[in-house]
């Protein structure tokens, strides 16, 4: 019956990847997508590795683990790698929506290293496939990028500088956090005709941004017209303070400062059974000398300390009563604030036009004609996958669904069972640990007479440990019984004794009193 289910699974999944692809081929052909990589044959014919001295990681044509799926894998730890893929001509990223997408997979998680692609602007901008290195000129930059404090999916636009030319980089000011695990994941960025850009991490949008805004890009692409005038200083007769305290408030007469915070609890009783006399720490008796111990070039050989454990429930040394908040305590005196009749605000440097200012006229992305992968990586076991540019987000989301989707669910279940397995294997480190103590509760000199019954439990529980929580509350009641016993005791012992101090002190009263005289005077 087991075996005919698994069947019944195993063609399910067959048939739902025959759909996908199906679908794919249906919307790969489709006129909105641009351009599309799925590595599933080898990348030496169409890709070209750059040629450049610097970039010696060797890139590898690769099957993604657990999957008949292959992507290109960064092969080699602690080097630089550079690829790159030209379009068959230049796609033009305004007024038209743009969507970039592609699949990346970390083995040994991303510790220190990128996993971004540079999306590179026409050769006549400056560069050459086989000698593309970090200048080559780009237009976007998108993609996971993690080492040290940097932790962050990239969105930087290059754009040129309208007043001398050159191109400035425009870093997304909140990037989103990078998934830090082994499965693969898919990272989409939705362009739109007005500059809008979404990014997207496995299909949720995590980021929503404008390129124009000031606030969502640094360097602004936009620049205001005026600015801060740094060189300005704040009057040394500035006052920036709200409030104050208040000049005519005094102390009270009533007011000690000299009161202590905390005093001794006079209703505290030594516990009974404290013991005075033994020290905290003593010998270890399982201490032994070494052998090769020399006196007279060591010294006299003195064994290391533990715990008492006899002072371990009650308490041992000279018993101090403990420490109990004064209720008199006030602490140090001080007026109360006020407003301040003289505050001026909050100080800011006065605004200066601003010299790099320009009207911004007919914004432009530069266009895309070549796809690039340059990363300098302390790890290997970085896979590409799955690279698209369309203008179409039905085709990037049918593309995720059927590319992406089954390797994530796939990967997730294997991620579950084996946290599932290490749950299991720390869950026995716990009951090990677990049951040590209880051990050590059998051996305590007040629970002697229930040792038999505690030691019964803790072998049931060895013996059945999905009854550990049952057995441990069996446990408990067996171990607080005898203290609850103790704790009454000397309750009943306390109210004893000032029941007796009460009756002396009532005593005593009566015999001084001027009744009590008077008759013996009489008499």
């Amino acid at each position: 019956m087991e075996e005919s289910k698994r069947r019944i699974y195993c063609l399910q999944f067959f048939c739902f990847i025959l759909i996908g692809c199906f679908a794919f081929q249906t919307f790969a052909s489709s006129s909105g997508t641009v351009f599309y990589e799925s590595f599933d044959q080898s990348f030496e014919d169409s890709w070209t590795v750059s040629e450049n001295e610097e970039y010696l990681g060797v890139w590898n044509h690769s099957k993604s683990e657990g999957h008949d799926d292959y992507g290109l894998l960064v092969s080699e730890k602690a080097r630089k790698y550079a690829i790159v893929k030209e379009l068959e001509k230049p796609v033009e990223v305004n007024n038209r929506t743009v969507v970039l997408q592609f699949e990346t997979r970390f083995y040994n998680q991303l510790e220190c290293g990128g996993a971004y692609l540079k999306y590179l602007r026409p050769q006549e901008s400056g560069w050459t496939p086989k000698q593309f290195d970090s200048n080559s000129p780009y237009s976007i930059m998108f993609g996971p990028d993690k080492c040290g404090s940097t932790e962050k999916v990239h969105f930087i636009v290059n754009t040129k500088f309208q007043k001398n030319g050159k191109y400035v980089e425009h870093h997304l000011t909140y990037p989103p956090k990078i998934p830090l695990d082994k499965m693969t994941h898919v990272y989409t960025a939705i362009l739109k005709p007005d500059y809008e850009v979404s990014i997207l991490i496995d299909g949720e949008e995590k980021k929503k941004v404008n390129i124009l805004s000031p606030e969502d890009f640094h360097p602004p692409i936009v620049l205001p017209k005026t600015i801060p005038d740094y060189g300005e200083h704040k009057p040394e007769d500035w006052d920036d303070s709200k409030q104050i305290p208040d000049p005519d408030a005094k102390k009270p007469d009533d007011w000690d400062e000299d009161i202590p915070m905390e005093i001794p609890d006079e209703d505290a009783v030594k516990p009974k059974g404290w013991l005075e006399d033994e020290p905290d720490e003593i010998d270890d008796p399982e201490a032994v000398k070494p052998e090769d111990w020399d006196d007279e070039e060591d010294g006299e050989w003195e064994a290391p300390k533990i715990d008492n454990p006899k002072c371990e429930f009650v308490g041992c040394g000279k018993w101090q009563r403990p420490m109990k908040k004064n209720p008199d305590y006030k602490g140090t005196w001080k007026a109360p604030l006020i407003d301040n009749p003289n505050y001026m605000g909050v100080w800011k440097p006065r605004q200066i036009p601003n010299p790099e200012y320009f009207e911004l006229e007919n914004f432009a992305v530069e266009p895309i004609a070549a796809i690039g992968i340059e990363i300098w990586t302390m790890q290997e076991g970085i896979l590409f996958d799955n690279i698209l540019i369309t203008n179409d987000e039905t085709t990037a989301a049918s593309i995720r669904d059927t590319t992406w989707k089954p390797k994530f669910l796939v990967e997730k279940a294997n991620q579950t069972a084996e946290e599932d397995a290490a749950g299991i294997e720390g869950l026995k480190g716990i009951q090990k640990s677990v049951f040590d103590v209880l051990y050590k509760i059998a051996d305590l000199p007040f629970l002697s007479g229930h040792k038999m019954k505690v030691m019964e439990l803790i072998e049931e529980a060895e013996k059945k440990p999905s009854l550990i929580v049952g057995i441990i509350l069996s446990l408990a009641v067996v171990v607080v019984s005898p203290l609850l016993k103790i704790l009454l005791a000397t309750k009943k012992n306390q109210t004893k004794v000032k029941e007796g101090g009460k009756m002396a002190a009532a005593q005593g009263e009566d015999a001084t009193s001027p009744r009590r005289r008077n008759t013996r005077r009489d008499g």
